[in-house]
């Protein structure tokens, strides 16, 4: 009996622009996020908000050609003063294996190499408060609801 193994390949990291992207990377993208912000998270919203084609880097994780972990970040003055990260997100069978860790990490040295010396802005969902907090962020501002979520703006 001839029995193929299945070849995992290794996760490979990667940042684009939009115009950079490629029609499967830009559909797995959009994919990911339906799936947690819409589907998994049962919120009704346009996550198409024309901010991803201009001024701003795709960030994401692919594993055998799916993306499993993606956030997009902006430079200065883009969308606040500071550069910010938003759509942090990993997918559903990946999670408790350490990916958003890793995700945020490497998404925050890149951004550290791409706006040195400056303080870094998200918009939060409240409930991730702690996992941010991990990783230097310091609340600032009142909780906020946008799109029926409570929300803080986090900076590091």
């Amino acid at each position: 009996m001839n029995i193929n193994p299945i070849i995992i390949k290794p996760k490979k990291w990667i940042v684009k622009t939009f115009d950079e992207l490629n029609n499967n990377e830009l559909y797995g993208i959009l994919r990911l996020r339906n799936s947690i912000f819409i589907i998994d998270q049962q919120c009704i919203f346009e996550d198409i908000d024309g901010k991803d084609v201009t001024d701003c880097y795709h960030f994401f994780c692919s594993v055998n050609g799916q993306i499993i972990a993606y956030a997009r970040f902006f430079g200065p003055s883009k969308i606040y003063n500071e550069p910010c990260l938003s759509r942090v997100c990993t997918s559903l069978d990946q999670r408790g294996k350490g990916i958003g860790k890793e995700l945020m990490k490497r998404a925050l040295d890149k951004m550290s190499i791409l706006f040195p010396k400056q303080s870094f802005r998200i918009e939060a969902q409240l409930y991730l408060k702690f996992f941010y907090e991990s990783f230097g962020f310091k609340v600032v501002g009142e909780t906020y609801i946008e799109d029926g979520i409570e929300h803080i703006h986090m900076l590091k």
